[in-house]
């Protein structure tokens, strides 16, 4: 897909959410062998070492060059100076072992508004080359409408928790009106929609498995996704989703699903 500033980002990544550092550099180089393309981490993770490691092992593995890959980390801190977001920038960098990255986010809004010094210091980052798009994660739309009166730079993208049972379609539509790409994290809802009768009966009709159908519902509704894997065979299954498509029976089906239930904190009361 293309985000609003022209560069393009794939629809399916690799998530790395909870892996341990030195159990990473495994998992993304496996990841990256087996067709995925945007590697998808964050400072708190703990794992920035570990994911540099697998992406230069990967990229040694398939002798792609590192233009085809598109790696994302994030901006942990709430009411961060605009040197202490560069000073993170570069460290994150550093661990990575990269020169630039493809998407830098601010990881959560915090519940006091305390992102405005950040965010001029990404967008310098934008401007200097450092980073190819910028854009947040967990931000409701008030948080972005505050964003908006001091952003010269919109957001390319918002990375939120959404699946069957948070749709989260008012804010996806608000997304939609500004040109901003919706990101879902935890798409399979940390697998607790994989045994859901209704779920399970679109999988036997399409000879797919439960998470292969949530993915294509993302998929449709033209929904960025990162999906965590730590075994090859799922990987390859994640990734097997362009294949087939939902029709609007299935569509229907699952948007009944919504029930505003998150796994993840609420962006409304999160705080660092």
């Amino acid at each position: 897909m293309k985000l609003n500033n022209h560069i393009n980002i794939p629809e399916l990544g690799l998530g790395v959410f909870q892996i341990p550092n030195e159990e990473t550099a495994e998992i993304v180089k496996n990841g990256i062998i087996n067709g995925y393309r945007l590697i998808d981490t964050a400072q708190i993770y703990g794992n920035e070492e570990g994911t540099g490691q697998g992406i230069k092992e990967g990229l040694h593995a398939t002798n792609l060059p590192r233009e085809e890959l598109f790696i994302t980390s994030k901006l942990w801190g709430s009411n961060l100076s605009y040197e202490e977001t560069l000073q993170n920038f570069e460290t994150s960098l550093e661990k990575l072992g990269l020169d630039y990255l493809d998407l830098y986010l601010i990881h959560w809004p915090g519940t006091d508004y305390g992102y405005q010094e950040s965010w001029k210091a990404m967008e310098d980052l934008y401007k200097a080359g450092r980073v190819k798009a910028i854009g947040v994660s967990n931000f409701q739309k008030h948080h972005l409408e505050r964003l908006f009166t001091y952003a010269q730079t919109l957001p390319a993208v918002n990375q939120i928790e959404l699946h069957p049972k948070l749709a989260q379609k008012s804010l996806r539509h608000f997304l939609e009106k500004h040109n901003i790409k919706t990101q879902a994290w935890s798409p399979l809802m940390q697998g607790k929609l994989l045994d859901n009768e209704v779920i399970q009966k679109i999988a036997q009709k399409h000879n797919k498995s439960a998470a292969q159908i949530i993915l294509r519902w993302h998929l449709e509704q033209g929904i960025l996704l990162n999906v965590k894997s730590v075994k090859v065979e799922r990987m390859r299954a994640n990734r097997d989703v362009f294949d087939f498509s939902l029709d609007q029976e299935d569509m229907l089906l699952l948007d009944a699903l919504d029930e505003n239930l998150r796994v993840g904190p609420d962006p409304e009361t999160f705080n660092f």
